[in-house]
């Protein structure tokens, strides 16, 4: 810990006009009966003041245990961050007093939780919860709390907010739980809205307006948004970049438009040619072949090459580019674009 960091109370909005949130070579990995498990393995990405940044992949590809350590909330052990910085308006949160950190959730960098009825407290009111932050955070009353836990559950749209402020989560249906949740997660105003899975188990109706309040938000009070999700729809219309993450590692990067129009990594044009379109009626989806890999036995060389249609291997391979010996750096593929892969320049066609 460096003298610096432990004699410079957290204050938000001292980071000055760079990107709010940055993650630097992140990697986490778990030490479990079985084995070690390499869940996160040298994730970066940036987020700036109003941005969205989407972090995409299937289950299990490490967004949410990247999402718990930029939070702090890990459970250590089994899980160690092994190196890597997360710099949040200058500070690296990861060399910073326990102390510090813990202002920094809320104010700084706040999250809303995939299960939000296994995440809300059920013995407590949802109006207490959210007055809980005011409590905890700025030493305000109760029934000061309260209050605010009303407006802000207006603020999300809960219908008779005054009325309902007294209720408990198993009160409130899906859609209006996951709206106390990001209640809670918006109550000091944080500069940093980590959002994990925030449509799961919702219908379509509600899922649509779920992000439409999210948005909403961001441009009410000009936070950056990180959203975890799977859900390929909902990037599409929300985010301004994505980041598509595979065994615990980004494999592209870039804006949605570029990523979403011509993939660079064949993992990523996988996942673009599984999305049911209006205009295929009566076609047949292409899944992605195979399983994703198990975390604690990653394979060798790029760890999409078993599923990859287009791996190349033997005598196919080009020198220092062998699909299941060569690990294939993230790299700047064309401007504005990273993919690691050995051939991004073939998948793109340039």
């Amino acid at each position: 810990m460096s003298t610096a960091s432990a004699s410079v109370p957290y204050a938000p909005g001292r980071g000055g006009s760079g990107p709010v949130l940055e993650v630097q070579d992140l990697r986490v990995q778990f030490r479990t009966d079985s084995g070690l498990v390499n869940a996160v393995n040298g994730v970066s990405y940036t987020v700036s003041e109003g941005e969205t940044v989407a972090i995409l992949g299937e289950s299990g590809s490490g967004k949410s245990v990247s999402a718990q350590a930029i939070m702090g909330i890990l459970d250590m052990p089994p899980a160690e961050i092994t190196s890597g910085r997360i710099m949040f308006e200058g500070r690296d949160l990861l060399t910073a007093p326990a102390e510090e950190q813990r202002k920094v959730r809320g104010p700084g960098i706040s999250m809303i939780f995939q299960d939000a009825l296994s995440s809300l407290n059920p013995v407590y009111s949802v109006g207490f919860q959210i007055g809980e932050m005011f409590r905890a955070h700025r030493g305000t009353s109760r029934k000061e709390a309260k209050k605010l836990a009303v407006e802000l559950m207006d603020r999300v749209r809960i219908p008779a907010a005054a009325q309902r402020v007294n209720d408990y989560p198993h009160q409130f249906s899906g859609g209006m739980r996951q709206r106390v949740m990001i209640a809670m997660a918006i109550a000091l105003d944080p500069r940093i809205l980590i959002a994990d899975e925030p449509t799961t188990a919702l219908d379509v109706t509600v899922q649509a307006q779920v992000m439409d309040l999210l948005k909403d938000l961001q441009r009410d009070t000009g936070m950056g948004l990180v959203l975890i999700t799977h859900d390929l729809g909902v990037v599409n219309e929300v985010a301004d970049n994505v980041a598509v993450m595979y065994a615990g590692r980004i494999v592209e990067r870039g804006t949605v438009d570029d990523v979403f129009g011509n993939p660079a990594h064949p993992y990523t044009e996988g996942l673009m040619a599984s999305i049911p379109m209006l205009e295929a009626k009566g076609g047949r989806l292409q899944p992605i072949g195979g399983q994703p890999p198990n975390l604690s036995s990653i394979p060798s060389g790029c760890p999409f090459h078993p599923r990859c249609p287009k791996r190349r291997l033997g005598a196919d391979a080009l020198p220092g580019r062998h699909c299941a010996e060569d690990v294939p750096p993230l790299r700047l593929v064309v401007p504005g674009r990273e993919a690691a892969c050995h051939y991004s320049e073939e998948v793109l066609g340039v």
